[in-house]
């Protein structure tokens, strides 16, 4: 500020002493006259330099371009041009900061498994992330300040947001949503700001097929528990009420005898279960030997056949080439077991059920097991293995099934790294197989040596 006084004031002084020298002492008062007005000129092109940067810095030039651009000046009018600067700098880097974090914020909203919808003050969409999208059917810049009643006309949604009482959620369809493959919803909103609103969606259909699962389960269990027990505590009641004939008391202890053991099977198959959800994944060091898994199951299969079918199964058993598999030898036998045992209930009087094992030629080894069975829609087969299911509940039970086994089946051949196939037709039987990965399949030490020596010695 001094030195704007220092410059008003030799500019002054120079007029005046050109005045003096020009017409003296009548020359004073206009030389004073003409050096002010100099110093207006100068300091109003110094501002006038000032207003043009500063109108240039409005425009869509670069930080780094403005400070170049900026004018070089005396006094006053510098000192104010560089804290001018100064501070549009430090507004553009808080700005940019700024920019920053809400890029990052809307990266983690995006990145969110929740669906993020962000409303504004009438219910139009501001932003929403890519799960939202794929939740509603939105297009994340097509439809935004679109209304959101606009694009979900979900009666139960259009009446939660009507209603403003958001301390609960609303669960709608998904826009996906299909009699087939149900979706479902779970919407909560939160409001925020002045009239703003946070619309968060979560896709809750594992979360409700698990619940309806563990109901059917609890149902299914209480059921099949509940069936033999009625059967036997009205044998016990029969026995200490009645005087019987030793015939007709040997026939009921029978009766209770098969209702126990399908009790104790049910059981048995439940804790096999248990154990196989929770149990650690088996190694691939110990070896199980597919002849004598083939040996086990052949025998309880031709057992269970004179059992069940008077007349009579055709069982056809190929072991094809001795090979090993890398697992639990009791979890494996469980699966197999279970497949041959189900194809022997349901396969009529004189049908045929066949039982291979073959070895691939891309090293997998596959355990097959076929019928000529009533076979099964296609509508079943998607839900064959879930625990209890059945497609003919009468048929299930008169074979003695526990509705368990193809649950199991499919959990041992997850835990040793198989495919469990199923492939069946009404009318057509039925084809069950496990498809067990290279790593987990060899040939038998011996066999391994004797094909060795064959290759050998034909070459």
């Amino acid at each position: 500020m001094i030195n704007r006084w220092v410059i008003f004031t030799a500019c002054t002084l120079t007029g005046a002493g050109l005045g003096w020298w020009a017409a003296a002492t009548d020359g004073l008062g206009p030389g004073l006259l003409l050096g002010a007005f100099v110093w207006l000129l100068l300091d109003s092109l110094y501002l006038a330099r000032l207003l043009n940067w500063l109108r240039t810095e409005q425009s869509n030039e670069t930080p780094a371009v403005m400070a170049a651009a900026l004018p070089r000046l005396p006094g006053v009018w510098g000192e104010f041009a560089d804290r001018t600067r100064r501070l549009l700098k430090n507004r553009d880097q808080q700005y940019l900061d700024s920019q920053a974090r809400l890029d990052e914020f809307l990266s983690a909203m995006q990145a969110s498994p929740s669906g993020v919808v962000l409303l504004d003050a009438q219910g139009r969409i501001e932003w929403c992330n890519q799960t939202a999208t794929q939740h509603f059917g939105f297009d994340a810049k097509r439809d935004v300040l679109q209304h959101i009643a606009n694009l979900v006309r979900e009666p139960a949604f259009n009446a939660y947001m009507a209603h403003g009482n958001f301390s609960g959620e609303v669960v709608i369809p998904g826009s996906f949503s299909s009699p087939a493959r149900p979706v479902k919803l779970s919407v909560h909103v939160h409001a925020y700001g002045k009239g703003r609103k946070l619309l968060l969606s979560r896709d809750i259909t594992a979360v409700a097929q698990a619940e309806a699962m563990r109901r059917d389960f609890v149902a299914n269990v209480s059921h099949e528990i509940r069936t033999p027990l009625t059967v036997l505590s009205g044998f016990i009641e029969t026995l200490q009420t009645l005087p019987l004939k030793e015939a007709e008391r040997t026939r009921y202890l029978a009766l209770m005898a098969q209702q126990s053991q399908r009790m104790q099977t049910l059981v048995s198959d439940l804790l096999t279960l248990s154990r196989l959800e929770g149990g650690p994944i088996p190694g691939a060091n110990d070896w199980v030997s597919t002849s004598a898994l083939f040996a086990q199951c052949e025998q309880e299969a031709r057992a269970l056949s004179s059992v069940l079918v008077p007349r009579g199964q055709q069982l056809a058993f190929e072991s094809g080439l001795a090979c090993e598999i890398a697992g639990i030898q009791t979890e494996l036998y469980s699966a197999m077991s279970n497949l041959v045992s189900n194809a022997v209930r349901y396969t009529p009087e004189l049908g045929q059920v066949q039982v291979r094992w073959a070895l691939l030629d891309d090293g997998r080894g596959e355990f097959q097991v076929k019928d000529t069975g009533p076979g099964i829609a296609a509508e079943h087969l998607p839900r064959l293995t879930e625990r209890f299911y059945r497609v003919d509940r009468s048929r299930s039970r008169e074979t003695g099934g526990t509705g368990l086994g193809l649950a199991i089946a499919k959990h041992v051949a997850q835990r040793h790294g198989a495919e469990l196939r199923i492939a069946s037709r009404p009318g057509q039987g039925s084809c069950f197989s496990i498809v067990f990965p290279a790593a987990r399949t060899r040939l038998c030490q011996q066999q391994h040596h004797t094909v060795d020596t064959i290759s050998t010695s034909l070459s």
